[in-house]
């Protein structure tokens, strides 16, 4: 009887958690076989915005859902795993997401690199910036274990540098690598984010595990039926996220290209599409008093960015000869070296406090603001 009483309260609460879950595959199907009608109304404003919208909705919402099963994952099978999958399904959105801009739109050469530096500016200034203020003001000071952080750090910087920095003093101004160039810029991510995977989920596993996170073999088998269902529901809304994002790129072209928006608002959008539910879950982490956690998780997701995204991109600018720029240049180019650099003192002694949440979020907002100055 009492079986029997709990398989309804179960149905009912798979059905109030997962409500969103119809909602994006019906999006999903009606932009499948109505796209043409539906495009058709881009040409008239309030058509344009209630399509954006409802896109950009559908995508982000599906996107927290993603987020929402990885942290379940993340509490069962302990850092780093969990971080790990969160980061490397968000970083797979942006990276069909940019693509579909890439594709669909004009040869806009500033796309991928528009978008790195805005999701590292997001993350590392705006996301790392909350994150210490909030816990900072919760519980003075927080501490992390250093040696993930400088882990990360330790290659973000090198990545960031050759990617975004480098290209710009080399003799072709960073306008167009060479294939030799692309396929070095290639290598050398993948080989660094390799070894670094190997070193977070091998022998210094440590460093990126909360305090007492690390599951025992029990533990790991009760929680192992619970894995599976998180782990298909993850997929089941990461299907319709990525034909939906591939959607969202037409109108993210249209207005670039009819309206004569700046070229860096379509790396914008795509940046706060794949950050915001990172940077809620992020925040999350902080207020429950799990600051290793959010700096896994910010931390982390700029490692997979720069090291997944620019190897992406140039193959697939190679495949369909679109030019690439990668080299910052002017604000852009201070605004990077002073976020990495803020960062490396931030996390350098294994403690955070108010005042470095605030620094980051000035330099946020410094990099907000001079994006209408470009």
């Amino acid at each position: 009887m009492t079986a029997h009483a709990s398989s309804p309260s179960h149905v009912h609460r798979f059905m109030r958690e997962e409500w969103f879950l119809p909602i994006v595959a019906l999006s999903g199907l009606a932009f499948m076989f109505l796209d043409e009608t539906l495009f058709a109304a881009l040409s008239k404003p309030f058509g344009f915005a209630f399509i954006f919208i409802w896109l950009f909705a559908s995508v982000l919402g599906a996107a927290l859902c993603v987020v929402r099963h990885a942290d379940h994952l993340a509490e069962q099978l302990g850092e780093p795993y969990g971080t790990l999958i969160l980061t490397l399904t968000i970083t797979s959105i942006e990276v069909i997401a940019i693509s579909a801009v890439m594709i669909h739109g004009g040869n806009n050469p500033t796309l991928a690199r528009d978008t790195l530096l805005a999701v590292i500016m997001i993350i590392l200034n705006g996301m790392v910036g909350l994150s210490l203020l909030i816990g900072g003001w919760r519980r003075r000071e927080q501490s992390h274990n250093m040696q993930g952080a400088n882990a990360y750090l330790g290659v973000i910087v090198p990545l960031a540098t050759l990617d975004l920095i480098l290209p710009s003093f080399l003799p072709s101004d960073g306008s167009q690598a060479s294939g030799m160039s692309q396929m070095i810029l290639g290598v050398v991510s993948f080989v660094l984010y390799g070894i670094f995977l190997m070193l977070q989920a091998g022998r210094h596993q440590h460093f990126f595990a909360e305090e007492g996170g690390l599951l025992t073999e029990t533990e790991r088998t009760t929680a192992r039926s619970s894995i599976l269902l998180h782990s298909l529901l993850l997929l089941a809304y990461m299907a319709p996220v990525v034909f939906l994002v591939e959607k969202l790129a037409v109108p993210v072209d249209y207005v670039i290209e009819t309206v004569h928006a700046p070229a860096a608002l379509g790396g914008i959008i795509m940046a706060v599409l794949v950050a915001t539910p990172e940077a809620i879950s992020a925040v999350r982490a902080s207020i429950a008093n799990r600051l290793q956690r959010a700096v896994n998780i910010s931390l982390g997701s700029v490692l997979s960015t720069i090291a997944i995204t620019v190897p992406a991109m140039l193959f697939i600018g190679h495949i369909n000869q679109h030019q690439l720029t990668l080299g910052l240049t002017g604000s852009d180019l201070v605004m990077l070296i002073v976020t990495l650099a803020v960062s490396i003192i931030t996390f350098a002694s294994g403690r955070t406090h108010v005042m470095q949440g605030a620094v980051h979020l000035v330099l946020f907002l410094a990099y907000a603001l001079l994006i209408f100055q470009q």
